[in-house]
């Protein structure tokens, strides 16, 4: 159910952006100009504003689904609930390391000395 609605969910994303991006600039807020491109006139810009707001809303909808999803699906559990099931990790037993393989560690527990060939 959670991979529907978030397949969903990208796909209103990807729309939306596509929707906003073919409206027309009428604030020129960055300094470029509106022009004449794609959509001109009243009656395309009205469309696409009446698009634009329903796939927000969709894309809003999608978003509480999800919300509530993840809340049913972590009910009851917590994050310190949920460490207690961990697997504890397990030490490596202590040996004594030989670089290269030509040292041994002495009887006495001084430092390592060379082996005899």
């Amino acid at each position: 159910m959670e991979n529907v609605v978030l397949t969903i969910h990208l796909l209103l994303a990807l729309a939306l952006i596509a929707v906003v991006l073919l409206q027309r600039s009428e604030g020129g807020g960055l300094g470029m100009g509106g022009g004449g491109g794609v959509v001109s006139g009243r009656a395309a810009a009205t469309a696409l504003a009446r698009v634009t707001w329903i796939l927000a809303a969709a894309f809003i909808g999608t978003s509480i689904a999800m919300t509530i999803i993840a809340a049913e699906k972590s009910a009851g559990s917590s994050v310190l609930d949920r460490m207690g099931d961990a697997p504890t990790p397990v030490q490596a037993p202590l040996a004594p390391v030989v670089p290269g393989g030509n040292l041994l560690p002495p009887s006495d527990g001084g430092p390592l000395v060379p082996k005899a060939d």
